[in-house]
């Protein structure tokens, strides 16, 4: 029978992630109309709960956008780059790199600005580049999910105002998991999606636009049709979505932030959070030649990267993932593109521990105790 195969295992990775059974029986309630009045029995409540989660920052409106956190930094590249403007993407990992290559495929003209690895972004580089470059807009990572670094996104985006430039975020691995800081920040944009923090499936991106970011658009042409944001505001304020939407994660997702709101609580979901970052750290410090990769300060409370000893390789990192696939866990062998690169510079490579959503303190312990075992078993 199909799905008598599959694994049942217990997910550790960042994204996709452990879905709570509710959840997932959620899933098995009824389709609806998107444009029908049923829709308004989910997606109100959905636009509720997320402003919410985001802190209600005023003079924003969320948007949800079909396919995933990708399709919103699109959109963002194509309704809020203009061809005259230069745009600088701001990286210290593989999804500040995506930003930027989202902006070059789109024909802008783009700087790049790289951090190395494990490091956050650097302000008064920033501020170089911002006075060399003069950009009209400024893309970063709030939450890199490659490397296990959060930066300081209020003091960023205050940064690149003060330049005359327009801040727009990817908080794509963060947003349910921690502060977003959308009202203090400002960001013109702010990016994020479901498969991560908020603990659902794949399939929606969500993106908190701005009065400001409308009126923006509104002088860029060629915005496409699903990237464009005015036309997805414009359903947005109805409550529906652009284009027909996944019912089955929309009922998962009204169910999902329902539970967030008013059975965890935001903030209490936040503490969480803060809590599993502290014992993934405690853990590593109790790990012979293990080391915290992200910088001191600014790692991430969503996700763990872990800097091995110079004994492991990217090989024995994946027959790490089998063994403990055979726990029942799915562990996480680290960013592939990041761990070649580190290989190529003579350096051991890094692993990921995923900690976000709806995985409990009690079941990081176990997780972490089982792979402090397997790893003792490489020397």
């Amino acid at each position: 029978m199909i799905g008598d195969d599959f694994a049942e295992l217990k997910l550790f990775i960042t994204g996709p992630i452990m879905l709570r059974p509710e959840v997932r029986q959620a899933g098995l309630l009824p389709e609806f109309g998107h444009r029908d009045s049923e829709n308004l029995k989910r997606f109100e409540s959905i636009m509720r709960n997320l402003m919410i989660i985001g802190g209600n920052p005023e003079g924003y409106i969320p948007v949800i956008f079909n396919g995933s956190g990708t399709n919103v930094l699109e959109a963002s590249v194509r309704s809020l780059v203009s061809d005259t403007d230069k745009v600088l993407n701001v990286s210290v990992g593989a999804f500040g790199d995506l930003y930027g290559k989202l902006s070059s495929s789109n024909g802008k003209n783009v700087e790049l600005l790289k951090f190395p690895y494990g490091s956050a972004i650097d302000m008064n580089v920033l501020e170089d580049v911002l006075t060399q470059h003069k950009p009209d807009v400024v893309t970063f990572t709030h939450n890199e999910t490659s490397t296990g670094v959060i930066n300081d996104v209020v003091a960023i985006c205050k940064l690149i105002r003060a330049h005359g430039a327009l801040p727009v975020v990817d908080g794509v691995s963060l947003f349910g998991g921690a502060p977003s800081t959308i009202s203090e920040a400002r960001p013109l944009m702010y990016c994020t999606s479901t498969q991560k923090s908020l603990g659902l499936p794949a399939g929606y991106g969500i993106g908190f636009v701005s009065d400001e970011a409308l009126a923006k658009a509104e002088k860029v042409q060629n915005r496409g049709y699903t990237t464009d944001i005015l036309a997805q505001v414009s359903k947005a304020r109805l409550n529906q979505t652009l284009t027909t939407p996944n019912g089955t994660l929309g009922n998962q997702m009204c169910v999902q932030l329902d539970y967030i709101v008013n059975s965890e609580t935001v903030d209490g979901r936040f503490k969480r959070h803060e809590e599993m970052r502290s014992i993934a750290h405690a853990w590593v410090e109790t790990m012979d030649d293990y080391e915290l990769f992200a910088q001191e300060g600014y790692r991430s409370p969503t996700l763990t990267t872990v800097k091995t000893p110079d004994h492991m390789t990217i090989d024995r990192l994946k027959e790490v993932k089998e063994i403990m696939r055979g726990h029942g866990y799915l562990f996480d062998p680290g960013y592939g593109k990041i761990n070649k690169e580190l290989q190529e510079q003579g350096s051991s490579p890094i692993f990921r521990v995923g900690h976000m959503a709806d995985i409990m303190p009690d079941m990081l312990r176990d997780y972490l105790k089982t792979l402090g075992e397997v790893l003792g078993g490489f020397k």
